[in-house]
């Protein structure tokens, strides 16, 4: 009896691929998982978000009015989204064979790569934070003294109280080589207001410094000199605009006996509040694993 390639095969082979893809995506991407999240509504084609300045109170006296005038130095950030994506050929051949775990890990691949796409997207704007200047310095290590420094900066100039610190896992551990000597830093659980299901495979473990989480991410890129730029920011300093999440469509190419899985998104990531972040550079190379 001839064997077919049904549409029965091609529905539970591409749900297979669609939920492990979008959970791969959704649990691979910790800086995306660190910023703001907002919605572009059906119809529109961007949101814009307000932005106030601080203001001043004045000290009043009994039965004399209020003479100085507060400008609320409103400023705007429009955000637009845009599509990415990526296209899996199934052949018959393989529908036929019905491998759910063959399904699995193109999802999984896919997931990566989307996850990996919207992360490195995340990254490309730590460089640009708090005026593009960064703390730390090339060629210098992610030792508790700099990490405290950079903490009090970020406090000193108000960037929010929602800190965090994400750096390349060398750096990281680093610090974690330095910290294993002080009882006060020994592993701890993400603090309250992170998403600790998206998170926990990045959090360091390390105690929070003065509150202030560390998390890792291995897409952070080491340039030719051995380092790498992370960041200290708050929830706030960063955003992405969701438009349209992982959504799929198929065709049929009879000549190749194959049917096309389209896998698109549209987003987009933005500075938010450019004061309320900075980029960090540390040395991100290898550590020694022969000493």
């Amino acid at each position: 009896m001839a064997q077919t390639a049904t549409t029965g095969n091609l529905d539970s082979a591409q749900k297979i691929i669609i939920n492990t893809s979008r959970y791969t995506e959704e649990h691979n991407a910790p800086a995306m998982a660190l910023i703001e999240q907002f919605s572009l509504p059906k119809g529109a084609k961007q949101v814009t978000v307000p932005k106030v300045g601080q203001m001043e109170m004045s000290d009043l006296v009994d039965g004399v009015d209020i003479i100085d005038d507060e400008d609320i130095k409103m400023t705007t950030v429009d955000l637009t989204s845009s599509e990415v994506g990526s296209k899996v050929i199934l052949t018959d051949k393989l529908l036929r064979q019905m491998a759910d775990n063959v399904f699995a890990m193109i999802g999984r691949q896919m997931g990566d790569a989307m996850a990996r796409k919207k992360d490195t997207d995340v990254l490309a704007l730590y460089t640009n934070l708090n005026g593009g200047t960064k703390l730390g310095a090339a060629t210098k290590f992610m030792k508790a003294t700099n990490v405290q420094a950079c903490i009090s900066f970020a406090k000193a100039n108000k960037f929010g109280s929602q800190l965090y610190i994400l750096h390349h896992p060398n750096a990281v551990a680093y610090l974690s080589k330095e910290a294993a000597t002080v009882a006060s830093t020994a592993s701890a659980s993400i603090p309250d207001g992170f998403t600790a299901d998206l998170l926990s495979n990045f959090f360091s473990g390390l105690r929070p410094f003065n509150g202030v989480p560390i998390f890792e991410d291995g897409n952070i890129v080491e340039d030719s000199s051995g380092d790498g730029i992370g960041v200290i920011a708050d929830k706030g300093a960063m955003a992405v605009l969701n438009s349209v999440e992982t959504r799929t469509e198929r065709q049929r190419d009879a000549s190749l006996r194959a049917t096309e899985v389209i896998m698109t998104s549209d987003y987009g990531v933005f500075e938010l509040d450019d004061s309320k972040g900075a980029g960090i550079t540390f040395d991100v190379a290898d550590l020694a694993t022969n000493n």
